[in-house]
């Protein structure tokens, strides 16, 4: 191991405990502010107190991976400004997802005092099939994604510093499944703020060095317009006409893919249940919005830029674009702190999927319906209060169960990854959809649609993720339409023909808590 790659190491491993120590101190911090919330609002919710600040990084580090930094930008130097402009759909999510899921969201999560997306399904559907179905999708996808982003994290470790895979893994996976499983919600948030942070600084400075080694904005264009003509037109890509125009099949998949489509991601939905208040959601939006159109633009204008720094010889596949250019020409301090930022966005990744994994294991199935939990006490008599639930036998144990869930689904995600199939990207973009296909409908049908029922929601999580598995099995795409444009559409046919034609009357106390 050379003396750049020691320095990459010690910085990538200072940042990995520092991320450990604030998760950690953070929470124990928040548990002592919001004792009076009990157990599982802290440990799930964070005692919902994000500030505008905080809702806003941990949105954008949930929705970032090591793909915003790595494939995609990689996926720039042959594409050229197409891959931004594609790129650029992406930066109104934090916008969309807090516009139309927040507020409502938020209100209604503390009237039913709901702390998961599935607490919303079973106040909003009152079926346990929906919960359980909802359950065991969400769990399924999300140990198949976490899987995906372990071993992307691990490979750049291998890839950057020279360590074995395992090492690499077990560097960042212990680390994050420690302060995940410790610290909950608040130290998974808490550490999200840190990590957009640094995915901001990291772009800025593969910028800077980008444009430092080229010899300027003027000299670099002048080299792409010699070495890959039509890199600064709109259009050129794997499906284009002549490097004309991308085929419109293509673009409306991205846009519902990584678009619109995230509305019905579990992970992005319940940050609307954690924040402050108003004012909080509208400072989120902005920043958020602002966060994201740095990250993606800068990142993939800064991929279109490095193709004259690449060898003559080229580089095998263009996840390695990046890496090349941040360890040919960046000095090693601005390497070990650019390398932070992708393994950032799988860190924060990973831990939002894992808390919310943990949490639907435990509060939505274990104490729903192993300890069957009343919902009221005998009739004539006041609802139980949080405090008096806590102080039962079971609830004694949930901190416990809680900590060792989270433990026991990140040691599975850590196996998984250490052996990995050979079919891990199909199985993430799988995991992706799946989710979308599962959630969208149920989400979004359920906010603005008061006839929406339960037969409406299981109908549409079938035939939607049926269709979606359907054609992602057969590699058939109409027109270049992804299959989660063909999942989404299905699903929503079924959601509100169910709807349609169901007798079933929305019931008075579903429409008081959720509309």
């Amino acid at each position: 191991m050379g003396t750049n790659q020691i320095v990459i190491l010690a910085i990538l491993i200072l940042y990995l405990v520092v991320n450990l120590v604030v998760g950690l101190w953070t929470s124990r911090v928040s548990a002592r502010e919001h004792a009076s919330s009990g157990f599982l609002q802290n440990y799930f919710m964070g005692g919902r107190s994000m500030g505008g600040l905080v809702l806003a990084m941990t949105l954008v580090a949930t929705y970032t991976s090591a793909s915003s930094f790595l494939g995609g930008p990689g996926l720039a130097a042959d594409w050229g400004l197409t891959q931004s402009w594609v790129a650029a759909i992406q930066i109104g999510t934090a916008f969309l997802t807090l516009g139309v899921v927040g507020k409502k969201f938020a209100l209604i999560s503390r009237k039913i005092n709901a702390v998961t997306v599935t607490d919303y399904f079973k106040a909003r559907y009152n079926s346990p099939g929906v919960v359980i179905l909802c359950g065991l999708c969400l769990v399924v996808f999300f140990i198949t994604q976490m899987v995906a982003q372990f071993i992307g994290g691990a490979t750049l470790i291998e890839s950057v510093t020279g360590l074995p895979y395992w090492a690499g893994l077990a560097l960042f996976g212990v680390i994050v499944i420690l302060y995940t499983s410790i610290g909950g919600f608040k130290a998974v948030v808490i550490t999200d703020t840190i990590q957009g942070i640094i995915m901001t600084a990291g772009t800025f400075l593969l910028l800077f060095f980008v444009l430092r080694a080229g010899g300027g904005l003027e000299a670099i264009t002048a080299q792409l317009d010699a070495a890959n003509p039509g890199w600064d037109l709109i259009g050129k890509g794997p499906y284009s006409d002549g490097n004309t125009a991308l085929s419109p099949g293509y673009m409306i998949s991205f846009w519902v893919l990584v678009g619109v489509g995230v509305l019905g991601l579990p992970q992005t939905a319940v940050r609307g249940m954690g924040f402050k208040d108003t004012q909080s959601m509208h400072r989120a939006m902005l920043y958020g919005t602002i966060v994201v159109g740095i990250l993606m633009i800068g990142m993939h204008f800064a991929g279109a830029l490095t193709l004259p720094l690449l060898p003559e010889e080229g580089i095998a596949t263009t996840d390695q674009v990046i890496p090349y250019v941040v360890l040919t020409y960046m000095p090693s301090w601005a390497a070990g702190l650019f390398l932070a930022a992708p393994l950032a966005a799988v860190m924060s990744t990973v831990s939002s999927l894992l808390i919310l994994a943990s949490a639907t294991i435990i509060k939505d199935l274990y104490l729903t319906y192993v300890v069957k939990e009343p919902a009221k006490k005998k009739e004539g008599k006041a609802q139980s209060t949080a405090a008096e639930r806590e102080g039962s036998s079971a609830h004694k144990r949930i901190p416990f169960y809680s900590f060792l869930i989270t433990l026991l689904i990140g040691g599975i995600t850590f196996l998984f990854a250490l052996f990995p199939p050979d079919i891990i990207v199909w199985i993430n973009l799988f995991a992706m959809g799946g989710l979308e296909a599962t959630f969208f409908w149920p989400l979004i049908g359920g906010l603005y649609w008061k006839k929406g029922n339960s037969t409406c929601c299981i109908w549409s999580i079938i035939v939607g993720v049926s269709v979606f598995v359907f054609f992602n099995l057969v590699k058939i795409a109409p027109f270049h339409i992804h299959e989660i444009v063909l999942g989404l559409l299905a699903g929503g046919i079924a959601y509100f023909v169910a709807g349609h034609f169901s007798k079933k009357e929305p019931d008075p106390e579903m429409i008081k808590n959720c509309f």
